[in-house]
C-alpha cells in the first residue's frame, strides 16, 4: 500500500504557538493554511487516491475537504491519526519542548503519551490500512507529530529520525509496510 501523510495548513494554534491536542477544542485553518491547502490539492491532483482518512481535529478534516474538492472519495476519521497527546492543551509549545527534550523518544507528560507509544498508535493505523486496502493510495491528513512517527517507523535511527520537522501542508510518501519489512515495519515500539 502506498500512503501520501500530510501535515494539516496553518491553525489559529500554530500561530499562537499554542498546544492544541484536545479534538473537542475547535482550532480552524487560517486564511493562509486554507491557502497552503488548496496549493497543496493543485500538486497532488494527478495522484490516484483510493481512500482518504483524517484526524478527529478540525484543521485536519478542514484540510482534508480542501484536498478532496472535485474527487468522490469519502472522508474516513480515525483517532489513531491525531496529534501527540501532551496533557498540556492550551499551553505554549514550548512548554511540552522543554519537558521532553532530555529523552524525546520516551518522556511523556503527566497525562500524555510518549513518541513510542505514538509510534505503535500509528503502526496500528497503517497495519489496518494495509489490510483494508493493500493495494490502495491513501491520503491521510494528520499532523507533524504522528506523521514524524510514521517515518520513524521505517527508519534505523529513531533517536534522530523522531527529531525531524514537517511544515505546514508538507507531505511524505511511503509504503506501508516498506518493501521486503514484515507487517510491523523496522522499529520494534517497547
Amino acid at each position: 500500500m502506498k500512503i501520501v501523510l500530510i501535515r494539516h495548513g496553518e491553525s489559529e494554534g500554530n500561530v499562537k504557538h499554542e498546544i492544541n491536542d484536545d479534538p473537542r477544542r475547535i482550532v480552524n485553518l487560517t486564511e493562509r493554511g486554507r491557502q497552503q491547502a488548496a496549493e497543496a490539492a493543485d500538486r497532488l491532483h494527478e495522484l490516484p487516491f483510493t481512500h482518504a482518512y483524517a484526524s478527529q481535529f478540525a484543521r485536519a478534516q478542514q484540510t482534508a475537504h480542501i484536498l478532496l474538492r472535485g474527487l468522490t472519495l469519502e472522508l474516513g476519521i480515525d483517532a489513531r491519526l491525531n496529534e501527540r497527546i501532551s496533557g498540556m492543551d492550551g499551553q505554549p509549545v514550548g512548554n511540552f519542548n522543554e519537558y521532553v527534550r532530555d529523552d524525546y523518544l520516551h518522556r511523556k507528560p503527566p497525562g500524555g503519551e510518549s513518541f513510542l507509544e505514538q509510534m505503535a498508535r500509528v503502526r496500528s493505523f497503517l497495519d489496518e490500512l494495509v489490510l483494508r486496502h493493500p493495494t490502495g493510495m491513501v491520503l491521510a491528513v494528520s499532523h507533524e507529530n504522528p506523521i514524524i512517527a510514521a517515518l520513524t517507523l521505517q527508519s534505523d535511527t529513531p533517536e534522530t529520525a523522531c527529531l525531524r520537522k514537517l511544515a505546514n501542508c508538507e507531505w511524505v510518501e511511503m509504503e506501508w509496510p516498506a518493501p521486503g519489512d514484515l507487517l510491523s515495519g523496522n522499529v520494534e515500539v517497547l
